[in-house]
């Protein structure tokens, strides 16, 4: 018979050394402290802390199940974390939850959309439901689903869009109110290379006009072309952070993660079978 494991104590996990304190006057995107999540007996946010500059472009890479959604959902205050904080451009997430939220665009994994809305139906509730007047919406929805090549017409409800088309209306509504913050959980999976380039100068020049973009992703060479910033995150703990040049430190992204994640660049098992 199956005994389950003790839950892990929060008081007795190892923490990690604090991160420095940012200077003074500067105010982090994103700045999370002390963050742990339990699922049961896993532990995947094990102390978490990361700082995300204001106007960064900002990748957070790791394996798969590393704490990369998890993370990302405690940020935008969809999940709640079992200890730690987050402060969204100096607002407390859990104290001050409306402000906090009301900085942000959040395009999270499997995200629930209403499908029996059209495209321009549904940017326009959206926007009108996060405070934006009525012409100021329709105005806004048209434009996005003009660049991002989406149906303007009523009569195609998102029920019928592809997997590419919903993960870009999804990144079109965390858009539309023109926040000061945009997290994106996977933006570029299963959109094709036209639509995901005119995606990415979007975002780029979001950032350029002072936006802050923190994206994760599986694509390293995605991530090094249009991340500034970076993280590095397994098991739970962030192992690096800092200026794309400075994670990579003189390799390419990739080799580095691999280092970094201890990745194995040759398969172990015996597949010899294979082609045969």
């Amino acid at each position: 018979m199956e005994h389950e494991l003790p839950k892990p104590k929060l008081d007795s996990l190892e923490k990690p050394e604090r991160l420095a304190p940012e200077p003074a006057g500067i105010v982090n995107a994103i700045d999370a402290q002390d963050v742990v999540k339990l699922y049961g007996n896993n532990l995947a946010l094990d102390h978490l802390y990361l700082q995300i500059p204001a106007g960064s472009f900002f990748g957070l890479v790791g394996p798969n199940g590393a704490g990369k959604s998890t993370f990302l959902s405690i940020a935008t205050g969809i999940l709640e974390p079992d200890r730690g904080t987050v402060f969204i451009n100096g607002i407390s997430m859990w104290d001050e939850p409306v402000a906090a939220k009301g900085a942000l665009g959040v395009l999270p994994d499997g995200m629930h959309m209403f499908d029996r809305l059209s495209g321009i139906e549904h940017l326009t509730f959206v926007a009108q439901l996060r405070g934006l007047d009525k012409q100021s919406a329709i105005q806004r929805s048209r434009s996005l689903l003009q660049t991002f090549e989406l149906p303007l017409d009523k009569k195609k409800t998102i029920s019928e869009y592809s997997t590419g088309m919903r993960k870009k209306i999804g990144l079109a509504l965390a858009l539309v109110t023109s926040p000061r913050l945009v997290v994106l959980d996977e933006p570029f999976e299963a959109v094709d290379p036209v639509s995901a380039n005119t995606l990415q100068q979007v975002l780029k020049e979001y950032v350029e006009r002072g936006g802050t973009v923190v994206l994760s992703s599986h694509v390293m060479a995605t991530v090094e072309s249009l991340c500034t910033h970076v993280a590095v995150i397994n098991q739970g703990r962030i192992l690096v952070s800092g200026t794309t040049e400075e994670v990579a430190a003189g390799q390419d992204l990739n080799s580095r993660f691999l280092q970094l994640v201890g990745g194995h660049q040759q398969c172990e098992g015996d597949l010899s079978w294979l082609g045969r």
